[in-house]
């Protein structure tokens, strides 16, 4: 994994643009709010996986709740202590079984803009009086993972500061949050203090052995990797605690450090940043983050020693929860199994997808053929004009082609031809945009992102794509462009197809290919890079800023006039403008896709994994982890 990160940095570096940001639109055209269930919706579903029936009344298990409802603990070896506490929440009688008012309170819950909180309280509430008392607290830390690891000394201080001396005091609803706050600060005290340490400090191995136990939930794949790298500091073995505890500070204020960077680097996403820099800005805005936090921040991300770090390092660094996984077996096995269900929905909302796509493709082409069209046509008689001799010429220059085309046809002469032109950019569009985009996803990261070569070779492939569909089209419609030349001759497309056939529809076809590979390349990956240097500081695009870009990027045209006039000659084609677009269509990875997940139901499982992802209270979901000693790691000999 070390390696494959390594390669993508190497990569990045040796090809990507040093000012490539990433821009995002300012619309928003989904509203993901949660509104109300349906009483009788919820009825329906309550009803479906509800197995149990007493008096005449239906009941959930917690089974049903949590794995047949919600799709969690799925594997048949779960954690029955697990699934019993998550139902817990929602099970306020404690009886062992969900009735339908309390399924209808739990779906109000999870729309309450402070659900994670109260789910998380809730599910230390053992006896749901509405507080929680030493003995509940306790119970479930210690069912917790980082616990059977890392044993946790409950006659503390802080334990006796909220739960008194003789632990008879009961935390309310409105204390908890900052209990967890400071429990979570004493248990890594404790985590370094109690490993016996030498001369204050602790071996590297075990800083990344308590880091991964408590702190694993902010861990990324990069950071683990680098924890041994990094720890100590330059050339050191050993961890002092003011460095342990800078470590976890800069975890915790991971999200300022990666808004600050955005602000110096103004968006751009590979702009190097230097330290200073990025110390005068943070410390002049966030008073909270220590200079030994950014030198930490630094080590971590300039692997190479560059003395800079990009926004793009940072993300190596910032956590990415993937809340279906929390309690899943895919979370377990670390590998995304996705059920059939959501196959079926994930195809279904391709196809809408691209349906959208290709209707704003066929509505923007079509106007701007209509608009450009007699432009066009001028163009095309200009360079199809073969004659040697000014007295063989039918026009002197494109003023008198215009003139000449009204006078001789008509306004109605400046659309001949229009109908293929239409019939064509519906399909050019779409077949254009969507090559390019099948080829950029290819070729990029899991970030997004997409080095410079790759971004060229993609939309090359869009242009070749875009000649072996419209090609004919084109053809047949020069043919009826330049029909107006020859007075009395009525040409019609049925009559050029008849006439050329399949093998004279794509004469010309490697002028085509010379003209629109390059061009396309060249104008997909300009205008990316232009629109992303255009962004605001905060990477969104306006109008202006979009149209500016468009039209910098079209600049390139004139490098392909050659290979134009030669396809004009040989195969008359002409293209109108190159469009490109933007998904408007964001996701929120957070809101669940099953049908039966319905009003507040459809951030269930997200509310859930907050547990951990927000709270870092892992919970253990299949296998009993093996405990952690806390004797001192002896140096080798």
């Amino acid at each position: 994994m070390l390696e494959e990160i390594r390669r993508k940095d190497s990569i990045t570096r040796n090809f990507g643009w040093p000012l490539v940001s990433r821009a995002n639109c300012k619309a928003i055209i989904v509203d993901y709010s949660v509104r109300p269930a349906d009483p009788k919706e919820l009825q329906r579903i309550f009803n479906k996986y509800a197995t149990v029936e007493q008096d005449g009344q239906k009941y959930m298990t917690p089974e049903n709740l949590i794995r047949d409802y919600l799709g969690m603990q799925k594997i048949q070896e779960y954690d029955e202590t697990t699934l019993s506490l998550l139902a817990g929440v929602v099970d306020q009688t404690k009886d062992g079984l969900i009735s339908f008012s309390e399924f209808v309170a739990f779906e109000g819950l999870l729309r309450d803009p402070d659900s994670y909180h109260k789910l998380i309280f809730q599910l230390f509430d053992l006896d749901g009086k509405g507080s929680v008392s030493f003995d509940e607290f306790q119970t479930v830390i210690k069912k917790t993972k980082f616990y059977d690891k890392l044993e946790f000394h409950f006659e503390s201080e802080l334990i006796n500061s909220y739960f008194g001396a003789k632990k008879d005091r009961c935390v309310p609803f409105h204390e908890f949050s900052h209990l967890l706050q400071d429990f979570e600060k004493e248990y890594q005290r404790q985590a370094f203090f109690y490993a016996k340490m030498s001369n204050g400090e602790i071996p590297a191995t075990r800083f990344a052995e308590i880091m991964k136990t408590l702190r694993g939930h902010l861990l990324t794949p990069y950071v683990r990797a680098y924890l041994l790298t990094v720890a100590g500091g330059e050339a050191r073995h050993r961890v002092s605690y003011g460095y342990y505890r800078a470590f976890n500070s800069m975890l915790d204020n991971i999200l300022i450090l990666h808004d600050v960077s955005n602000k110096v680097a103004k968006g751009k996403r590979y702009k190097e940043i230097k330290k200073e820099d990025f110390l005068h800005e943070v410390l002049k805005t966030h008073p909270e983050v220590t200079p030994l936090q950014v030198d930490i921040l630094y080590h971590l991300c300039d692997v190479d020693r560059r003395g800079r770090i990009t926004i793009s390092d940072i993300h190596h660094i910032l956590p990415k929860h993937d809340v279906f996984k929390v309690f899943s077996t895919e979370r377990h096995d670390e590998e995304m199994l996705m059920e059939p269900d959501e196959k079926q929905v994930s195809f279904i909302w391709s196809v809408l997808h691209n349906v959208y796509r290709f209707g704003l493709g066929s509505i923007a082409g079509a106007t701007g053929a209509t608009a450009v069209y007699p432009i066009d046509l001028v163009k095309t008689r200009m360079q199809n004009q073969r004659a040697v001799l000014d007295a063989e010429k039918l026009y002197k220059n494109s003023f008198d082609c215009l003139i000449k085309v009204i006078r001789n046809e008509g306004i109605r002469g400046l659309y001949r031809g229009l109908l293929p032109q239409l019939v064509g950019v519906s399909p050019e569009k779409a077949i254009k945009l969507t090559t390019n985009d099948m080829v950029r996803g290819f070729f990029s990261d899991n970030d997004g992102f997409i080095s410079l070569p790759y971004e060229i070779i993609a939309g090359g492939c869009g242009g070749a794509a875009q000649v072996l569909f419209t090609n004919p089209l084109e053809i047949v419609k020069i043919r009826l462009q330049v029909a107006g030349e020859q007075p009395g001759k009525k040409v019609t497309a049925l009559a050029c197809v008849k006439e050329l056939g399949v093998t004279g529809l794509y004469k010309g076809a490697r002028a085509c290919f010379l003209r629109d590979i390059p061009f396309s390349g060249i104008y997909f990956s300009a205008y990316a890079h232009l629109k992303l240097n255009l962004a605001d500081e905060n990477g969104h695009n306006g109008a202006a800023s979009l149209f500016a870009a468009a039209m910098m990027a079209a600049i390139n045209h004139p490098l392909n006039h050659p290979p134009f006039i030669l396809s004009i000659t040989l195969s008359p084609v002409s293209r109108s403008t190159t469009s490109s677009r933007s998904d408007l269509i964001p996701t929120n990875p957070d809101l669940s896709l099953n049908p039966d997940h319905i009003g507040g139901m459809r951030v269930a499982v997200a509310t859930y994994a907050g547990i951990e992802t927000r709270f870092g209270l892992c919970l253990p979901k299949f296998r009993t982890p093996q405990k952690m000693t806390l004797n001192p790691i002896q140096p080798e000999k």
